[in-house]
């Protein structure tokens, strides 16, 4: 039977009873198609799938910058008007990279007390970094310069943390601990929770600072980012002396302790 002239057949017309008794063995059905076999997979096909990777690198090689002014403010301080800093930048790629940071503060124009950081910074894991290099003090007091290492990065619930200790010549050490915290009120307001600690190993009068622990920072600064590049903030930061160190600042006039209203920008790029 040639079923091309079916189609279109009006089914409800034919008569059924006609059908039986056919020879259903002289109908020409349609031959299956062959289906071509997948062919087994060799050893060519998996090295194609899996090339040898052991030349390349896990993290790339450009370099890349980044420099942040986490602090430019002014506050009133008791000899007057205080401008105070706190900069970092890098400059490098995934794993190495050359890290700057500076802190400090000065009273009318005139640097009372900061230095400046020059670190070789290596990546260890995710998020942490060792850094070695040099720092130079700078400011009214004698200028020191110190050895540098440390370890600094985010710890769990994004605390930014960092731990440097110095060695200098004499014999003196010192260490460094800071940490940071931004609370996220809304897209753009940031409630910044600050702290910083340092310690010396010997006394040093000539820079006002007493064996143990000589200082303590800490401080709250409610910023807006206006962009995510700049961002006026208000805070208040309170720091206390210990030890002989507070005695140095009584003999020379000052109270051990000092809370500041302060106001200033954050900037990034």
């Amino acid at each position: 039977m040639d079923h091309s002239q079916m189609q279109g057949m009006d089914h409800s017309t034919m008569d059924h009873s006609q059908m039986q008794g056919m020879d259903h063995s002289t109908i020409d059905h349609a031959a299956k198609p062959v289906i071509t076999p997948v062919p087994p997979v060799t050893q060519a096909d998996r090295e194609a799938a899996f090339p040898d990777v052991h030349a390349h690198h896990q993290h790339g090689t450009s370099i890349h910058s980044y420099w942040l002014l986490d602090r430019l403010e002014v506050s009133d301080a008791d000899d007057g008007t205080a401008l105070g800093w706190e900069a970092s930048a890098w400059i490098g790629g995934d794993i190495q990279r050359l890290w700057l940071r500076s802190e400090g503060e000065a009273v009318d124009g005139r640097i009372e007390h900061g230095d400046i950081e020059v670190l070789y910074g290596r990546s260890v894991r995710a998020w942490w970094d060792v850094v070695a290099g040099v720092r130079q003090d700078v400011g009214d007091g004698p200028s020191r310069t110190w050895g540098a290492i440390g370890v600094q990065g985010l710890a769990p619930y994004k605390f930014e943390v960092a731990a440097t200790a110095y060695l200098g010549q004499g014999g003196r050490t010192a260490l460094r601990a800071e940490a940071e915290y931004d609370t996220l009120l809304t897209n753009r307001l940031i409630l910044q929770w600050r702290a910083e600690a340092n310690a010396h190993g010997k006394n040093d009068p000539m820079a006002g600072v007493g064996a143990g622990l000589s200082t303590i920072e800490a401080g709250a600064r409610l910023r807006y980012e206006i962009t995510r590049q700049f961002a006026p903030y208000i805070g208040i930061e309170h720091e206390r002396a210990f030890g002989n160190t507070a005695d140095f600042r009584r003999n020379a006039g000052h109270g051990a302790g000092d809370t500041r209203i302060v106001a200033g920008v954050r900037v990034w790029f």
